[in-house]
């Protein structure tokens, strides 16, 4: 009797557990293959808001269950998706567009005009005026408090450092 207990409680135990398994493979960025299409929409279903939210697992897991329902990927069949790990989806690239991704990486770019102003890729124009103003008053009030302090403490240190040589 305790037999069929065991053999009735431990497969589906393991069943609602599978896409919690899909979700810490996704995490921890190993494959994800060999899961079927219910196990893959179990998984998207019980995600949590913040893996959602922070991660790319809920589309590395979508691309993995689209792989699988079209066969698409190494070792196509039933369970077949390739997704091991962030930016990595279930479609292989073609010659053409690796050769043009090859080519992007080893060259550089050329400066753009826009509208009247040369940009240069690769290079971060910083304006410290317009990051200063974006700043909450509340955080300019403590830095300029911070700053007045350290001018305090430092003008009373050289002070005393001065009164002293004097007294020698």
């Amino acid at each position: 009797m305790l037999v069929l207990v065991l053999t009735v409680v431990v497969p589906s135990g393991a069943s609602a557990d599978v896409g919690t398994t899909i979700e810490e493979r996704c995490v921890n960025h190993q494959s994800l293959t060999g899961f079927t299409l219910v196990d893959y929409r179990r998984a998207l279903q019980e995600m949590e808001a913040s893996s959602n939210q922070y991660s790319e697992c809920f589309k590395l897991i979508s691309n993995a269950e689209l792989a699988a329902a079209t066969g698409a990927g190494a070792g196509a069949g039933p369970g077949a998706a390739v997704a091991a790990g962030p930016g990595v989806s279930a479609i292989t690239p073609t010659p053409a567009e690796s050769r043009a991704v090859q080519q992007a990486a080893h060259s550089s770019p050329a400066a753009l005009d826009l509208g009247g102003h040369v940009v240069l890729p690769g290079v971060v124009h910083v304006n410290i005026a317009s990051a200063a103003s974006k700043l909450p008053a509340s955080l300019l009030a403590m830095l300029a408090f911070l700053l007045t302090g350290g001018t305090v403490a430092t003008g009373r240190s050289v002070k005393s450092r001065i009164a002293r040589s004097r007294q020698r």
